[in-house]
């Protein structure tokens, strides 16, 4: 039986600003900091994760096209293309691979632009404001979801 534990963690547009943005809404860990954490997480739960970030929305496309035996499983932050990037939305189709959709702050609480998700329906499950232990909870789930 082949194991299933490669998940590649996709970060979109300004995540790599981490560390410049206001701390109320995304915590005080820099970008690099965060995808070390994450690392760590996936470690802790035999997971291979792989980090993709960009902010060109057609290579994050491009990415999620070259995922097929590659990666077992996805977890993505778009960003702020969450709320309108259609692009992505059909780009996580075609992967079709289990997906969670994370975010660092309460998407819900904060301006009703933020409450759209454009990718959540190609998602199992959507994980906002927990800061970085959010990325630790969507491990946890794709880990639940591969050894099904």
């Amino acid at each position: 039986m082949t194991t299933r534990n490669r998940v590649d963690v996709i970060h979109g547009v300004n995540l790599d600003m981490l560390g410049r943005r206001p701390a109320r809404h995304y915590g005080d860990l820099t970008f690099d900091q965060l995808e070390q954490q994450i690392g760590e997480f996936a470690r802790e739960l035999n997971l291979e994760a792989r980090f993709f970030q960009t902010n060109h929305e057609g290579e994050l496309v491009e990415h999620l096209h070259r995922l097929e035996g590659l990666a077992d499983a996805v977890v993505i932050n778009p960003g702020a293309w969450t709320h309108y990037a259609w692009s992505i939305r059909d780009a996580l189709e075609i992967a079709g691979l289990p997906a969670v959709e994370v975010h660092l702050s309460d998407v819900d609480a904060r301006e009703d632009f933020r409450k759209v998700s454009v990718i959540r329906d190609h998602c199992f499950l959507t994980i906002k404001g927990q800061g970085v232990e959010g990325y630790r909870a969507a491990l946890t789930a794709i880990k639940e979801k591969l050894d099904l």
